[in-house]
């Protein structure tokens, strides 16, 4: 392999993630959060950089490595840091991905009552279950190789929109409706979350 491949390669080898994903589930509390901030750090750097990973195998590296791997390394990260962002990007895409007919519905149920999270999200205009998995690719695709921050703020307005949608979309049921509530306010927190970090990026204080 010419050495050019060989860099190139190098950041996103599956069996690494995959052993770090390992360590991290091993290790103590503090070493688990600076093994998380490392490797979002690792990750985010090599997909920026002129020599990094195509971008689309950096959008596919749930496919490619389980997001529970994923799971392993970043979920326990602050909601509003670098590793709590990407985590938060991949399971979006996920959702997007496996229940893409739920998630275009919460998004039509609500998008008419966000106007300007509308437009931010960038969804096209179908909104139906290939235009929300098109968006969730482009918001991480973008989160690579465009504006970190800007990626952040679609996905945070985004689930503003679904939690809207949430509400409006709720049944009649009292047990329903609670359950919808509660998960409106996730997708809020993650939101929130999601909007400081874009914030944070800006001022280069994300990590």
């Amino acid at each position: 392999m010419p050495d050019a491949d060989r860099r190139r390669e190098r950041p996103l080898l599956s069996g690494n993630i995959e052993a770090l994903a390992a360590a991290a589930a091993d290790g103590e509390p503090f070493a688990r959060l600076e093994l998380a901030h490392a490797t979002a750090g690792a990750l985010v750097n090599a997909g920026r950089g002129t020599e990094g990973p195509d971008t689309s195998r950096l959008v596919q590296l749930a496919e490619t490595v389980g997001l529970d791997t994923l799971s392993e390394l970043w979920r326990d990260a602050a909601a509003d840091s670098l590793p709590g962002s990407l985590w938060a990007l991949y399971l979006l895409r996920s959702w997007c991905q496996e229940q893409g007919e739920t998630v275009a519905r919460l998004y039509q149920a609500g998008r008419g009552l966000a106007p300007v999270d509308e437009v931010v999200a960038g969804v096209a205009d179908g909104a139906d279950p290939a235009a929300v998995a098109a968006m969730a690719d482009a918001v991480l695709a973008g989160a690579y190789r465009g504006d970190f921050a800007v990626a952040l703020e679609r996905a945070a307005s985004f689930f503003r929109v679904v939690a809207i949608g949430r509400r409006e979309s709720a049944s009649s049921s009292l047990e329903d409706v609670a359950g919808q509530r509660e998960m409106a306010d996730r997708n809020e927190r993650c939101a929130e979350a999601l909007q400081r970090a874009a914030t944070s990026w800006r001022s280069g204080t994300l990590h």
